[in-house]
């Protein structure tokens, strides 16, 4: 029976995996965006960035996909579900990176700003290459613990129709009726792929700290 499990299940995990990449890099790009508005000297900006993180920290991933797959069209504007989630994963992560980097920012002595300012770099160099690589290097760890949330979440894809992991399950379970079974694989594919991202994430910090 497993036999006739795995094939569908693993094309699931696969569609899992890419959700989780693109959704993780997407969360970093835009959450170390907003970040940099919150810390700049920009009063709107600063504001852009508490409103984004309080509208996205307070908004539950599914409730946004839900919204933005049968919503938007209604406006005339449409996106695959694929892509749906991969933004919508992205946008709801993206406010808990941004207030990792404003931490780890924060963690950054003032004095080594000040000296970087002193010799006549603007703020966005002082960022680029004071303050925001030390800040990465406090938040591997945090960091990581996003990357399995984000792992996790993908799992309500299956809500809009998308064909990762748990969908597929669901699926094997109508035609199989073999619902302990087939979910029971699936939980083990879940655990380890957060194992093996903790496993990394705990490897690359213990580098960060020997470099």
């Amino acid at each position: 029976m497993i036999g006739q499990l795995l094939p569908d299940l693993l094309r699931g995990l696969v569609v899992t995996l890419e959700l989780t990449v693109i959704s993780y890099i997407g969360a970093l790009v835009i959450g170390t965006v907003i970040a940099v508005f919150r810390v700049g000297p920009v009063p709107p900006l600063r504001w852009v960035g508490a409103v984004w993180v309080g509208t996205f920290r307070n908004l539950p991933a599914l409730v946004l996909l839900v919204l933005w797959v049968f919503a938007l069209p209604e406006v005339g504007v449409t996106f695959g579900l694929f892509t749906s989630a991969c933004i919508c994963f992205s946008l709801t992560f993206s406010a808990t990176v941004c207030e990792m980097m404003r931490s780890g920012i924060a963690s950054v002595a003032v004095g080594q700003a000040e000296a970087a300012r002193a010799i006549g770099l603007r703020f966005t160099q002082v960022l680029r290459y004071v303050i925001l690589p030390q800040a990465f290097r406090s938040m591997v760890q945090p960091l990581g613990n996003v990357l399995i949330a984000i792992v996790l979440t993908t799992s309500i894809a299956a809500a809009v129709g998308v064909t990762e992991l748990t969908y597929q399950s669901q699926t094997l379970t109508i035609q199989y009726a073999q619902a302990l079974l087939t979910f029971l694989v699936s939980a083990a594919f879940y655990v380890a792929v957060s194992l093996l991202a903790g496993l990394a994430t705990g490897r690359l910090e213990r580098l960060v700290r020997l470099s």
